[in-house]
């Protein structure tokens, strides 16, 4: 136990030193395991998005284009699908259910989803689990809205507040459907995917609003008001695009087939996991890349301890005579080089890790309201354990050179003849 306090007392001598070693150690360890946290809740989010749907269905264009804009609410559609085509793949035998989107609005910054009833009832996210209502209910009038639960807590909304949509996506405001307001019917239940971010209206809706819209403004002398247009037949002509569900999973490769080769107008349909593995595969070289750059940053923060334990080796030879003097054996001079190593290290680790629990705390919230993306603040797992290991091990080690060379040197001048 000696050694240690000598060790500690040792650091405390160079507490300039030996703090900058741990900030430099503790930003390390923060970036690895941030880093990673990252890479697997934004893995585990996308992941968990959507469930239990066969294919997604939408204009001919790239598979993560429309995996983005359909699911996670991420960019433009190319272009719209009509709703004749819509029906005919809909009414397919072999199509248990479809749930077609129309985007394009936005409130206050917030995507607006309009679709049908059909979104609650067959809508899955995570291991098939289904969407719940924290609050309200289901929208029953063309004006009604149904807000994802972010929504509804960031600007404060209850069930039977109105809202205007704004015509177009921007946060900054825009050209508003003030004659029109909606009416929040329901509030759903937190699921940490995009359907948080989301203002659900009927496509009725988004068809009510537009009808005195024309090429994306106001048909000049022309109003209807919201009385009015319930009397109307609001069936859209065109939606942004659809989900299936198939009776069977063996049909899917049949039914993206019969969309792709569709010669009405140009369709894509894909199928959510591979288009989840396409994304994956092209964000692959971005995340290895992070990756190799935290371990050089830990690289390089350790072999700066190791310089400045080198450095301070000659430095240092009054210190250990001293202790030899007393009765400290070479072994104990090596061991108190591991020792602090040990500790700047430990205390790296241990420092670095409560800071990203902290950043964690600061930015979650932050980062879900921009981008959608709930990053859990759970406990330490598995793989990060084993990279603290490694860290704290590849310290030790580090710490190995500077023991030797102390060794070598106490015991040189053991054995020199003093005068």
């Amino acid at each position: 136990m000696q050694v240690f306090t000598i060790a500690a007392k040792s650091l405390w001598n160079r507490k300039a030193t030996a703090v900058l070693t741990i900030i430099a150690i503790a930003v390390s360890v923060t970036l690895l395991l941030g880093v990673e946290r990252i890479r697997a809740e934004a893995r585990n989010s996308f992941a968990n998005t959507i469930s239990g749907t066969d294919l997604v269905v939408g204009a001919r264009g790239g598979s993560i284009q429309l995996l983005l804009y359909s699911v996670f609410r991420i960019g433009n559609a190319t272009n719209n699908i009509s709703w004749g085509s819509y029906r005919e793949f809909a009414d397919l035998p072999n199509v248990a259910w479809t749930i077609p989107f129309s985007l394009g609005d936005s409130h206050r910054g917030y995507r607006v989803l309009g679709t049908t009833t059909d979104y609650f009832k067959y809508y899955r996210y995570g291991e098939k689990r289904n969407l719940r209502f924290s609050n309200g209910g289901a929208f029953d009038d063309v004006f009604d809205a149904v807000l994802g639960a972010d929504v509804a807590e960031k600007l404060g909304y209850e069930v039977g507040d109105p809202l205007v949509v704004t015509h177009g996506i921007s946060k900054r405001g825009g050209t508003e459907h003030a004659d029109k307001p909606f009416r929040v019917s329901g509030i759903l239940a937190k699921t940490g995917t995009p359907v948080d971010q989301t203002i659900h209206v009927s496509l009725a809706g988004i068809e009510a609003i537009h009808i005195d819209w024309r090429g994306g403004a106001r048909v000049p002398g022309f109003t209807i008001t919201a009385d009015e247009v319930r009397g109307l037949n609001l069936q859209p002509k065109a939606i942004t695009a659809f989900l299936v569900g198939l009776n069977s999973r063996l049909d899917a490769f049949r039914v993206q087939r019969r969309v792709n080769t569709y010669d009405r107008e140009p369709l894509t349909a894909i199928l959510p996991g591979v288009a989840l593995h396409e994304l994956w595969r092209v964000l692959g070289t971005a995340e290895t890349a992070l990756s190799v750059i935290s371990f050089f940053v830990i690289a390089t923060s350790l072999l700066g301890m190791l310089t400045v334990m080198l450095a301070g080796v000659n430095e240092r030879r009054r210190e250990f005579a001293i202790l030899r003097s007393v009765g400290a054996g070479t072994r104990h001079i090596f061991a108190l080089h591991l020792i602090e190593a040990l500790f700047l290290t430990a205390a790296g680790i241990i420092i670095g890790t409560s800071l990203l629990y902290g950043l964690l705390l600061i930015t979650q919230p932050i980062v879900e309201d921009q981008y959608g993306l709930f990053i859990n603040i759970g406990a330490l797992t598995q793989g990060d354990l084993l990279r603290m290991t490694l860290v704290l091990t590849a310290g030790v080690v580090a710490g190995m050179a500077p023991a030797w060379r102390a060794y070598r040197n106490t015991l040189a001048d053991g054995l020199t003849a003093r005068h």
